[in-house]
């Protein structure tokens, strides 16, 4: 029976299970994304949520807690210095869970979790790229011409000797 039963536990014991949290959410907090399969990334979001609502006030207190669960100097202060400013104004749901797509090996469900307010890629504040100059086999000026412009200049350089050859 599975009375109690909150949480996946991800077919680990208690401490591989609360290891493997804390390095994913210090590489999540250190990438602002990061890749792993939708479960682990539910239980992710679970773990890593409250400590970026605890980050908001940057107390001796909240950076002891946060630093109970994270064992990781340098994320915990990078948590308190760039992330918690960003996500000062938003309520909650500071992650955002994105699927990918099957994994090729065992078929296990992966997706892309990420910070929302680090997003570079889409969103109102996105730049789009510009299009780059693609060069086709056959159909570019700079492709066709440049082989041509040497081999006319060689056969130019070529009648040259030739011309000089017949004089002697």
């Amino acid at each position: 029976m599975r009375h109690g039963k909150k949480f996946n536990h991800l077919g680990r014991t208690r401490s591989h299970r609360k290891a493997m949290l804390s390095n994913m959410a210090c590489s999540l907090i250190q990438h602002k994304r990061i890749n792993t399969t939708v479960a682990k990334a539910k239980a992710l979001r679970v773990f890593v949520e409250p400590l970026i609502t605890k980050s908001k006030n940057d107390s001796t207190h909240s950076r002891r807690i946060v630093f109970k669960y994270l064992n990781n100097k340098y994320v915990v202060s990078e948590l308190f210095r760039d992330v918690a400013p960003a996500v000062a104004s938003r309520p909650g749901g500071y992650t955002r869970i994105i699927k990918t797509g099957n994994r090729m090996g065992d078929n296990a469900e992966m997706c892309l979790i990420e910070l929302v307010d680090f997003n570079d890629i889409y969103g109102p504040d996105a730049k789009t790229p510009a299009k780059k100059a693609r060069s086709r086999r056959g159909s570019g000026k700079a492709t066709a011409q440049a082989p041509i412009e040497t081999a006319v200049e060689e056969v130019k350089s070529n009648e040259a000797e030739t011309k000089e050859n017949d004089k002697d």
